[in-house]
């Protein structure tokens, strides 16, 4: 399999709009990354944001003139300008948006390039709000939020709670910059010819588990594999990009800690506290994806309070162990109808091997599908950006996902756990 869409940016046309909230200060590191990861950006800023961003420090990040509202009407200006950048752009990033754009765009008001450009612009737009938490509260602005959603093309990143610029602690604080270019990727993936967004998740419940687990050898060693919990997190957050309400449950994780930001997260660090946590979510779900890759084996009686040497280390690999028990055999077990399980294997061999030892296991559990993914392949798997394989499903079909981003897998995982949804949920 070779590694597809390896740079899911390069080449793609955004247009970062800058509104009036202090969080604009954060605006240039999200060009700087966009730029990094090989997207044509350009850049436009609102009267008020030209106060708190430099539109020079803008224009030197996206090696392109920042865009103002002077520009508007520019007679050097072949077309109407707003028009002309609402076609040229792919996807519109509004990072971050005021009470006051909010209000202008959810009213229709054409005042200003940007408001003009909104009304105009046929693309995707994702909005990520920033205010003050008494204004993010207000009614007035509650509801211009609500009309903004009804919009298929727009994808909302709420603000997240935390210290704000006037020093109150609160809802208001916008998203972490990596966590909208990963929005931005999703919405590439997501949108239709007619620019509008997948919302096919809507009212539905995900569970995920994702990362390691650690078991306790002795005070000062422990028993973990390599996994970083990446597929588990990105899909996650897919699912809730595409409307549902997801719970992650995840043991120790090696990616950035904005991913996580707008998902229901529950650490755990053991199989034990994993298997205690899902057993109180699992009836919530509409589906499960078990992609923790959780311990097999652990010591029966691990040395709490003293070191072993390293003769006893030894000793202890030829007794006292057990298996962990086995966290999604147990899920089916005790689903729900309806409930929809998704399983992860992590293999080795030819494709035939892995395929034949991913069915052995999904029949052993009884999931209804189960991704199988080869770990010794050079660029995907454990600790990698990518990743691919065969799914596996109840009805004894093979797809071949070939290796891709972690991203774009999960959209196609999703989208295979609805199918089976609908199947399901099909009169007999």
């Amino acid at each position: 399999m070779k590694i597809e869409a390896a740079r899911p940016l390069m080449g793609r046309r955004l247009l970062v709009a800058v509104t009036g909230s202090i969080a604009a200060v954060k605006t240039p590191l999200l060009v700087s990354a966009l730029i990094k990861a090989g997207a044509e950006v350009r850049c436009l800023v609102t009267p008020s944001a030209a106060r708190l961003v430099s539109p020079v420090a803008l224009a030197s990040l996206s090696r392109h003139r920042c865009y103002q509202d002077e520009d508007q009407w520019n007679s050097s200006e072949p077309r109407p300008l707003h028009v002309a950048l609402a076609e040229w752009a792919e996807l519109v990033i509004v990072a971050p948006l005021s009470a006051t754009s909010l209000a202008r765009w959810s009213h229709g008001l054409a005042e200003g390039l940007l408001a003009s450009l909104l009304l105009a612009c046929e693309r995707p737009v994702l909005a990520a709000a920033a205010m003050n938490t008494a204004m993010w509260s207000n009614p007035a602005v509650r509801r211009n939020w609500q009309e903004l959603q009804t919009d298929r093309r727009v994808l909302p990143l709420a603000p997240e709670s935390g210290l704000l610029a006037c020093d109150r602690i609160g809802d208001g604080r916008m998203v972490d910059p990596k966590l909208i270019e990963l929005a931005v990727v999703s919405g590439l993936l997501q949108a239709d010819e007619t620019g509008r967004l997948q919302r096919d998740w809507q009212g539905r419940r995900l569970l995920v588990t994702a990362g390691s687990t650690v078991e306790v050898l002795d005070p000062a060693r422990l028993l973990i594999n390599r996994s970083s919990g990446r597929m588990g997190v990105l899909l996650a957050q897919a699912a809730r990009l595409r409307g549902a309400q997801v719970d992650l449950v995840h043991g120790p994780l090696k990616l950035p800690v904005a991913w996580l930001e707008g998902l229901a997260a529950y650490p755990v660090t053991s199989a034990d506290e994993m298997q205690n946590m899902l057993a109180q979510l699992q009836s919530k779900a509409d589906a499960v994806a078990m992609a923790a890759a959780v311990a097999d084996v652990r010591r029966v009686n691990p040395a709490q309070t003293e070191k072993l040497s390293k003769d006893c280390l030894l000793q202890s690999f030829s007794q006292g162990w057990e298996q962990v028990p086995d966290l999604l055999a147990e899920l089916v077990l005790r689903r729900p109808v309806g409930q929809v399980l998704l399983g992860f294997a992590a293999l080795t061999g030819n494709e035939a091997q892995i395929q034949q030892l991913g069915e052995e296991k999904r029949l052993r559990k009884g999931c209804d599908l189960l991704m199988a993914n080869p770990i010794d392949r050079p660029g995907q798997g454990f600790e990698e950006d990518f990743n691919g394989g065969w799914l596996l499903a109840a009805d004894g079909s093979i797809r071949s996902l070939p290796v891709t981003s972690k991203l774009a897998l999960a959209h196609q995982l999703l989208d295979a756990i609805l199918e089976v949804q609908v199947v399901i949920s099909a009169p007999s």
